[in-house]
């Protein structure tokens, strides 16, 4: 679910990239705390991707601040 394309992060309203960033965030919480307790990780790759999705939309508001103000 973490997997966000590009064109989905541009077709998303402001208020739900700020809902979606904080789930992210929760959920890369909750992954590095599983890694750091040595639980078994079935997905390594997860964390990387919650990253990358987490960029994406911090780069999209960023774009949004700057053609409005």
């Amino acid at each position: 679910m973490a997997v966000l394309k590009k064109k989905q992060v541009r077709e998303m309203k402001p208020q739900d990239l700020v809902n979606r960033l904080s789930e992210l965030k929760l959920e890369l919480l909750k992954e590095h705390g599983n890694l750091k307790m040595g639980r078994p990780v079935k997905n390594t790759s997860k964390a990387r991707e919650l990253k990358r999705a987490i960029a994406r939309i911090l780069t999209q508001q960023q774009l949004v601040r700057k053609s409005n103000g």
